[in-house]
């Protein structure tokens, strides 16, 4: 009914967080990278404000197929209350439930596949500084 609306709202909340750090950052730290044991280069570490971006995309994504899922439905309309639910307090009730529950749950598994893409890029980022040879 409306459990697109938490992970929009999670989705509004760290939209605005990485447009603060963004303008907060300092310049890029870079790091110097050896792809075929010859040639070495310098790369970006990815800063913070753009792996929150990463999860800004896959919640407004989510939220957006969600909502038009919902539409599609006839669960919400293009007149107010918007929400067909909000309109009777039995279902308005209901669909506080379901927020609570499965939109909950759809926001907190989107930010732990956000936290794994995290991990596996900070494993990269690692992994690619270790095989650097001793600088001379």
């Amino acid at each position: 009914m409306a459990c697109f609306l938490v992970p929009a709202a999670e989705a509004v909340v760290t939209t605005i967080a990485a447009k603060a750090m963004k303008s907060k950052e300092a310049a890029p730290e870079t790091v110097k990278v050896q792809f075929d044991g010859t040639h070495l280069i310098e790369a970006e570490k990815i800063p913070f404000s753009r792996k929150l971006g990463w999860l800004n995309k896959l919640l407004w994504g989510g939220s957006a197929l969600l909502a038009f899922e919902h539409v599609w439905h006839g669960e919400v309309v293009p007149w107010f209350p918007f929400l067909t639910a909000a309109s009777n307090p039995a279902d308005a009730a209901e669909m506080l439930q379901e927020m609570s529950t499965v939109g909950v749950t759809m926001a907190a598994l989107v930010t732990a596949v956000w936290a794994g893409m995290l991990a596996v890029s900070s494993a990269i980022e690692k992994r690619a500084q270790k095989e650097l040879p001793a600088e001379s």
